[in-house]
């Protein structure tokens, strides 16, 4: 049977080897899914793992569980021969394996791009998966727990500062999630004032939101303000060594928890490791059929799609690319189950053409904003809309009575605002205790 690689099982690659699935008949393909970890990260639930309106596990969607019919291989293609139809993976034990395919569709995903700004490599965090949003939110609940043992102090200051760095979609709604969660630990924490509290949002242009109007945009600013957060627009972060934070503006303070969120860079595999064609910036050339190659040409046997893609949006046209986020990828997945299933019995592929739904945000619980063309909501019913939205977007009825069941709870009683910090190194308790006798 013709082999159907997927390599990455982000959003794009997941959604197409879930529709795969759906539209093949039974021994017309196999389907292989490669990706160092063995679940889908659900993204837009990252800032609610890092402000504890969300377990971690919720997150996260299993491969083996939801692709019955592919076969999962948990590691990392480290080289992508299209010419010899093979990828070169390497598995978590450092073992290398080669696996030949007819068909490959690249939904690799993008990383985390990251400056040469001197402290961020060692002492910054980032949020593009479960592991990183659980960092966040166990450093700053153990900040907390340790400030109130301590007097007024730099100590006590910088264990209450934070700082999240590029006002996205990503850095906004962290930022509005760890204002609400530092709102609701000071009702557990009396040793702790509201002045003491100091969370910033670093921003090197003069907005935030890019992909929201200027208007909503600035409201939002206001409103993370008068929650007690600072907004810094045309401001960078110039230097982090040792958390001792330097601004383009020239202010200078201690942040216990630095989050990076600065946007995407291209994946190195696509990058650096394919000889498929790729743009100045890394992307993968994409027609708008989802075919890798240009208009005038396309590649034999090979698709691309997501963040790691340059696909054409012919619904803005002038040599525009969809952006880069998960409404996107969803789409453009589902796509690629269709074309690549037509393509297979002969039949005519089709252009991949979206219509915007709009923007949603959560900036924390009970606020939010919505925009869709001229209307814009704001506040409690935008945050509503933004977790409809969600639950209906999560993949598979499981997934989403799990979410569901976890949300309401945390409505009745709240957040769950111990930190399990310790698991992030659990031999250190056995270890402890055998040095203790």
């Amino acid at each position: 049977m013709p082999r159907i690689l997927v390599v990455g099982g982000g959003y794009a690659g997941f959604y197409a080897a879930w529709h795969l699935e759906r539209r093949l008949r039974p021994h017309e393909a196999d389907v292989v899914v490669v990706d160092p970890r063995p679940y889908m990260t659900y993204q837009p639930f990252l800032p609610e793992v890092a402000g504890a309106s969300l377990e971690a596990r919720y997150a996260a969607v299993s491969l083996r569980r939801h692709l019955r019919r592919s076969s999962v291989v948990a590691g990392e293609v480290t080289r992508l021969d299209h010419a010899g139809r093979t990828a070169h993976v390497r598995l978590p034990g450092g073992d290398e394996l080669s696996i030949g395919y007819h068909q490959v569709v690249v939904t690799a995903g993008a990383i985390t791009r990251t400056l040469p700004v001197p402290g961020i490599a060692e002492s910054a965090i980032g949020l593009k998966h479960v592991e990183e949003a659980v960092a966040v939110r166990d450093r700053l609940l153990t900040a907390f727990d340790e400030a109130a043992q301590l007097p007024p102090g730099p100590r006590r200051q910088r264990l209450l500062s934070v700082t999240v760095v590029g006002g996205g979609f990503t850095g906004v709604e962290l930022f509005g999630e760890l204002l609400s969660l530092s709102a609701a630990l000071l009702r557990h924490y009396p040793e702790i004032r509201p002045d003491e509290l100091d969370l910033r949002l670093v921003e090197a242009s003069g907005r935030i939101l890019p992909e929201v109007s200027d208007r909503p945009g600035a409201r939002v600013v206001r409103s993370l303000e008068r929650r007690g957060g600072r907004v810094l627009l045309h401001t960078t972060v110039d230097d982090a060594e040792g958390g001792h934070i330097v601004l383009s503006d020239g202010d200078r303070y201690e942040s216990e928890l630095v989050v990076w969120t600065a946007g995407n860079a291209a994946n190195p595999v696509v990058r650096n490791h394919t000889d498929l064609p790729v743009t100045d910036r890394g992307l993968l050339v994409v027609r708008a059929d989802l075919r890798v190659g240009t208009p005038g040409h396309a590649v034999p046997d090979a698709w691309g799609a997501g963040d790691d893609a340059a696909v054409p949006d012919l619904a803005v046209g002038s040599g525009a690319y969809t952006v880069a986020n998960a409404q996107h990828a969803v789409r453009q997945g589902k796509h690629l189950a269709r074309n690549i299933a037509a393509a297979l019995r002969g039949r005519r592929v089709r252009d991949y053409r979206h219509r915007n739904l709009g923007v949603v945000a959560t900036l924390g619980l009970g606020h939010g904003v919505f925009e869709s063309g001229p209307f814009v909501v704001h506040g409690l019913l935008a945050w509503l809309m933004h977790r409809g939205y969600h639950l209906l977007a999560v993949p598979s009825w499981e997934r989403k009575v799990r979410v569901l069941a976890n949300w309401l709870p945390a409505l009745l009683f709240g957040r769950d605002i111990v930190s399990l910090a310790s698991v992030q190194h659990p031999r250190d308790a056995f270890v402890e205790s055998g040095a203790a006798r």
